[in-house]
């Protein structure tokens, strides 16, 4: 049931997605309606959201310890402010309205059957690897996906029959529904001699660099706005302003959105991706979901990547599909830990050709952003002695613990 939640979820969530992108686009003037849409978005969370504001950092919570149900508005809060941010010109993605449309129906429907509290974990794991399996067209590695993300450094396996069928289910429910996938090429593969595999490693260094930056900067921004202005409300107001001052001064809409076209010129060897392209996108997106709009941050990930690694490709000699395409996987790794899952993507999306160089590039990555990540709630399980785990908090705590360490005074 969770992977039919999911795909009737996604599919829908997906034609409406493409719709309001189609109206944006022809309609420019939405764009200056960016600050009204981010009150009206600010003030349904902050009057009516709850713990629904939790995200998906709620849900990863609820597996580790389970304590209450989702919230039932959760599914059509975050399809609604997702749909609003994306009509008016936020820069977000998807993936996290499809986990938690998919989180919160699947919580629902065991609330429905009576489903005990504590068996809710294997559930709640289905309903994201269905969500992220079902928005991206990826079955396999919305599976692993769902395994991976809860912890660094374990992946529990108790879980892979539900989570494997919910992703399958999910992927086959928005195919059979007749709703496309953004299309991306195959990639052929490269020669794997001593001087490209440095050439790779040195690029994964770049990705995990980018993914540490994108993720210190919108959680950042999330705390200064926290901090600055009181109202949560006004918060994405001034976001949007930010956001509209940004399209303004550059004379270009491409970052505004989902920024597919991006993917797209980068993964086909395009010239016409900007140096800094990447670094862009990353400054849009980080406004928008830091100043408290609603979407999620997978699919900017994608852009930023693919964008970075046709730079990096063009500067260190590599073909730049080949570079588009690991950085389309590997800055996605390193900002959710998932090297596991962001390599099996790369094999389902572009083929089997690049896959070495895709794995390293996401291991590089995922050791280089030193285990920060944008799901705060994952757990941290350090390694004691042989196989034996133990779990050291969440990266919330982990990072109140580096600012508090900053900023305790020598003595």
């Amino acid at each position: 049931m969770s992977g039919v939640l999911a795909g009737g979820a996604a599919a829908a969530f997906l034609v409406t997605l493409a719709a309001v992108t189609d109206i944006r686009t022809a309609n420019e003037w939405l764009l200056w309606l960016l600050p009204v849409a981010g009150f009206a978005v600010g003030a349904a969370y902050h009057h009516g959201g709850g713990r629904a504001g939790g995200g998906s950092n709620l849900i990863i919570d609820e597996i580790h310890e389970p304590k209450a149900w989702l919230p039932r508005r959760m599914a059509p809060l975050i399809y609604a402010g997702t749909i609003v941010t994306h009509l008016f010109g936020g820069s977000a993605g998807r993936e996290g309205t499809a986990i938690q449309m998919s989180g919160g129906l699947t919580d629902w429907f065991a609330r429905l059957v009576r489903l005990p509290l504590a068996d809710r974990r294997p559930l709640l794991i289905a309903a994201i690897a269905g969500g992220f399996g079902a928005v991206f067209g990826v079955p396999v590695a919305g599976c692993v996906f769902a395994l991976e993300v809860q912890s660094v450094h374990r992946i529990r396996f108790d879980a892979l029959v539900p989570a494997l069928t919910a992703s399958v289910v999910g992927d086959q429910v928005v195919r059979a529904l007749g709703v496309h996938h953004t299309p991306v090429p195959r990639i052929p593969g490269v020669d794997l001699t001593a001087a490209t595999l440095g050439k790779v490693a040195l690029a994964g260094v770049a990705f995990g660099l980018c993914a540490t930056v994108f993720v210190e900067l919108t959680h950042g921004l999330k705390r200064l706005a926290a901090r600055v202005i009181a109202y949560p409300p006004l918060r994405p107001v001034v976001g949007a302003v930010a956001v509209i001052g940004l399209t303004l001064l550059l004379g270009t809409r491409d970052y505004l959105g989902l920024s597919i076209p991006l993917i797209t010129d980068a993964l086909r060897g395009a010239t016409t991706v900007a140096t800094f392209a990447f670094a862009l996108k990353l400054l849009f997106t980080s406004i928008t979901l830091g100043s408290g709009f609603q979407g999620g941050e997978v699919t900017p990930l994608f852009v930023i990547g693919s964008a970075l690694g046709a730079t990096l490709g063009t500067a260190l000699g590599l073909p730049v599909p080949v570079a588009a395409a690991m950085g389309f996987v590997a800055v996605f790794a390193g900002a959710t830990n998932t090297p596991l899952a962001c390599t099996i993507m790369a094999v389902e999306l572009f083929g089997p050709g690049p896959v070495v160089p895709v794995a390293m590039a996401c291991v590089v990555a995922y050791i280089a952003s030193s285990h920060r990540s944008i799901y705060t709630s994952q757990r941290l399980d350090a390694p004691e002695h042989g196989p034996a785990v133990r779990t050291v908090g969440d990266l919330r705590h982990q990072r109140s613990n580096r600012r508090s360490i900053r900023r305790r005074p020598e003595r």
